[in-house]
């Protein structure tokens, strides 16, 4: 497995030279390259796809979702500038994978998904593989989590039609959204927003992604 993870976080730094003219970059914070590196990738996937587990691209996960290619994870892991004591929402838990890589670098993670059988299997895992920081919900991205609010950095793990007015008023002043826009089989564009101490926003396009789309129905809402 050592050798496999190493050759994936090899393969993420040959993405980040091929794209460092888009993204700004030759190279993303070691803390989120070792970050990237502790999180065994094969345990956020189902049996028959562990042998492409530490693949650099996509893998389905049921439910018309996927894991998020490593590239793409450790790309917006480091956007947000995370620091030890920050406290982060995740839009889109999905397998969990991308919480996983995130509670290694901050304080408390507070990740929803909208399918309710994938919230409740991502929460299972991550318990059960130690990640004690992090806590879920089943609910509507696009609502956000106001109770836990402001947060210091937001993720989005799927594609929104917009950038959601109720995550950027969780936003703290200072703090970072990540988010991939656009519409389903469109062109996406990942999107960083930032927040300065007026409460004004400043939008940057990073480059052009492609993100199954967030949903806004739900019909269930637990915390847990």
């Amino acid at each position: 497995m050592k050798s496999s993870i190493k050759r994936m976080l090899a393969e993420i730094e040959g993405e980040v030279a091929y794209t460092r003219s888009l993204i700004g970059k030759s190279k993303l914070d070691p803390r989120v390259m070792a970050a990237i590196g502790k999180v065994s990738r094969e345990m956020f996937v189902s049996p028959d796809l562990k042998d492409f587990a530490y693949d650099n691209g996509p893998l389905p996960i049921g439910y018309g979702q996927t894991i998020s290619q490593p590239y793409i994870v450790a790309l917006m892991t480091d956007l947000l500038q995370l620091e030890p004591d920050h406290i982060v929402l995740e839009v889109g838990t999905g397998s969990g994978y991308q919480a996983a890589v995130l509670s290694q670098l901050v304080k408390q993670v507070f990740t929803i998904e909208r399918i309710p059988a994938l919230a409740d299997a991502s929460a299972a895992r991550l318990k059960s593989l130690g990640y004690s920081n992090v806590q879920y919900r089943t609910g509507n991205g696009y609502d956000g989590w106001p109770e836990h609010a402001p947060y210091d950095a937001i993720i989005v793990t799927a594609a929104a039609s917009h950038v959601p007015q109720a995550l950027i008023e969780q936003l703290k002043s200072g703090g970072r959204l990540v988010i991939p826009v656009g519409l389903p089989y469109m062109p996406q564009e990942l999107m960083l927003v930032e927040k300065d101490a007026q409460g004004k926003t400043h939008t940057r396009d990073i480059l052009g992604v492609a993100f199954v789309p967030l949903q806004e129905e739900t019909s269930v809402n637990k915390d847990g």
